[in-house]
């Protein structure tokens, strides 16, 4: 998996990629603290507000910041990305109105959302190599689990020694480090096809979305997504009421039963370079989703019964499951994108998928919430319905032959 981090051209991505990370870990936990400080009778509102406006700007900016700045190139496109992310968190502090945390929150997953479709896009241009870049879509994976885990320990740390606004000044400091280190690398151009003619901004806009539409395994990757936000949300959502009310345990399990989940989806990361040579990513995705609707009616069974005194126990076991599940579906993914379009169409598809997918969790996160109101196992039970028609949906429309790249795409602008 490390061969990834022979490139130095990719060595120095990733690093940018892990520092914006850790910052992003920390502004989640001082997002938490500003809410409570400027309201704290509706601070729960205030961040789930937050999340919600976090989810939108993620669905509806990525094709349209993509479209927009077709003709700008990526690396301009990135640093400028950062560059406003850092301007939005290190203003965070200084807010005293909570429409002042929606706007900077509207401003900073803006720039989140035009940043990492355009980064994605970038690495398959960077490694080439099949067995490089399945490396690098594992250890993004890991990036993304370290930070889940992490970046709270982080934060408890330097708030010892600095006040809760301080910790915006680290999410500054993420930002500036990514914005020198992608500023100081040469990113390649688009790829093949482009002939640098214009593209209306509507054609452009819709190019992603259009491309999942008419290909067969794009439209089931997404059916797939779909599966792994119902069993995702139902992990992140639920976790918290499933040791506090169903099982009446310490809040410090809710740490616990977070972190197995991590180890699982880390654990499969480690692994998927190896098995992904031994397996096609239709086995490895199909089985990741089945693995995910298995765990989700098992939860809902375990959930739905009386509890019993190794029922969490149980529950560890299941999110640990889930995680692998996830990792299965989502690691791959970016293999999926590159073999499905033509190179120059890459930062519109990873745009869009990354639009779409999170699309299903602005659907799951809500359901799993609301129907969780009748207890987790209620919850688990519309997870496992969900996760179960994602993943038939997936494996029908999946063809077991790969259909031909399409070689119809626009011109697009040099990078």
């Amino acid at each position: 998996m490390l061969r990834a981090l022979a490139h130095p051209v990719y060595r120095r991505l990733f690093v940018a990629q892990v520092v914006a990370l850790a910052g992003t870990g920390l502004a989640t936990v001082a997002l938490g603290l500003l809410a409570y400080e400027l309201d704290p009778a509706g601070a729960g509102a205030v961040l789930g507000t937050a999340l919600a406006v976090k989810m939108v700007a993620y669905v509806l900016v990525a094709p349209l910041a993509t479209a927009a700045l077709a003709r700008v190139p990526r690396r301009t496109v990135m640093v400028g990305a950062d560059l406003l992310r850092l301007v939005a968190a290190a203003a965070l502090p200084f807010v005293s109105e909570v429409w002042h945390v929606y706007l900077l929150i509207v401003v900073l997953q803006a720039a989140s959302a035009t940043f990492t479709p355009t980064f994605r896009s970038v690495i398959p241009d960077v490694l080439t190599d099949e067995d490089d870049y399945t490396a690098a879509l594992s250890l993004s994976r890991l990036a993304y689990d370290l930070e889940a885990v992490l970046s709270p320990v982080l934060a408890a740390a330097l708030l010892l020694v600095v006040p809760a606004g301080a910790l915006f000044g680290g999410t500054a400091l993420g930002f500036a480090a990514s914005a020198v280190l992608v500023a100081a690398t040469a990113v390649p151009r688009v790829g093949g096809g482009a002939d640098g003619g214009p593209v209306p901004f509507g054609q452009a806009a819709r190019r992603g979305v259009a491309l999942f539409a008419r290909t067969p395994a794009l439209r089931a990757l997404l059916a797939l997504d779909l599966a792994v936000a119902a069993a995702g949300a139902l992990v992140l959502v639920q976790t918290v009421v499933v040791v506090r009310t169903t099982f009446d345990r310490p809040e410090a399990l809710v740490a616990v039963l977070l972190a197995v989940h991590g180890a699982g989806s880390m654990a499969a990361a480690v692994a998927l370079p190896r098995v992904l040579r031994r397996r096609t990513d239709r086995v490895v995705m199909l089985a990741g989703a089945a693995l995910l609707t298995a765990t989700t009616v098992a939860a809902a069974a375990v959930l739905l019964a009386p509890p019993a005194p190794a029922g969490l126990v149980v529950v560890g076991a299941l999110w640990v499951l889930v995680g692998v599940g996830w990792a299965a579906v989502e690691t791959p993914a970016g293999r999926i994108l590159r073999r499905s379009v033509a190179p120059a169409d890459l930062p519109a598809t990873f745009a869009a998928h990354f639009s779409l997918s999170h699309a299903c969790w602005l659907v799951t996160y809500p359901l799993v919430g609301w129907v969780g109101v009748h207890g987790p196992g209620a919850a688990a039970a519309v997870a496992a319905v969900v996760a179960a028609a994602g993943t038939a949906l997936g494996a029908s429309l999946w063809p077991r032959t790969p259909a031909p790249v399409p070689d119809d795409a626009p011109a697009a602008a040099p990078a």
